[in-house]
């Protein structure tokens, strides 16, 4: 891994970068995190008015990334693929199909910061993970396909589709320099998939997180 780290996952249902509000002293937000929030609307909003229908379906998106950018695919018996579809498919049922967990349904984040109430909750991911990887294929269907991009030295960059249920995710990690030129690969990647004229019109799930993506 390089100085920095970062990952990007896009599904659909995302609404775009949330503003964060820190309170200081009193409840009061502070004035620099106002500033920043302020400056994200801005953002998100110029970049509204730049998006324009031109939509491709993601077989042609693994396409183009083989195309493009010499991509390779992920060998689906490597360890680093089945973790991550597990952890995509765990999350998939958690959005579509919470029925599916039973109890775990309800499992919701841990208020505070008491360690052991942060252990016990991790181990209730881990086991709703397993739950979730237990699923059949035939009850809740995923089609998972990992890319990877070749970079430079100390850098990588790996792009995640899912065809089932509409799905891009991006993991790349590197020096500074490197994370600002993989950010802005991810979002050419995003931009080609793009939005129908219908989802820019009801500001669809597509939409909402084809926005997310260039607001990165």
């Amino acid at each position: 891994m390089g100085k920095g780290a970062g990952s990007v996952s896009i599904i659909g249902g995302s609404d775009g970068p949330t503003s964060i509000f820190i309170a200081g002293k009193g409840g009061k937000v502070k004035l620099t995190t106002r500033i920043q929030n302020y400056f994200r609307k801005l953002k998100r909003n110029r970049v509204k008015k730049r998006i324009t229908a031109n939509s491709h379906t993601l077989e042609e998106v693994m396409e183009m990334l083989k195309r493009e950018y010499g991509a390779e695919e992920v060998s689906q018996q490597s360890h680093n693929y089945l973790e991550q579809r597990k952890r995509l498919k765990a999350s998939l049922i958690m959005r579509h199909r919470p029925d599916l967990l039973g109890e775990l349904m309800d499992l919701g984040p841990p208020e505070g910061e008491d360690v052991e109430v942060l252990k016990a909750f991790w181990e209730q991911i881990q086991e709703w993970e397993k739950v979730a990887a237990e699923i059949a294929d035939d009850i809740f269907p995923v089609d998972f396909h990992i890319y990877e991009i070749k970079c430079p030295k100390n850098c990588m960059m790996q792009i995640g589709v899912e065809t089932v249920w509409q799905v891009i995710d991006g993991s790349f990690s590197g020096d500074k320099k490197t994370m600002k030129q993989l950010k802005k690969l991810f979002r050419e990647i995003y931009l080609y998939y793009g939005v129908t004229a219908e989802d820019i019109k009801n500001e669809t799930e597509r939409y909402n997180s084809l926005l997310a993506a260039l607001c990165l």
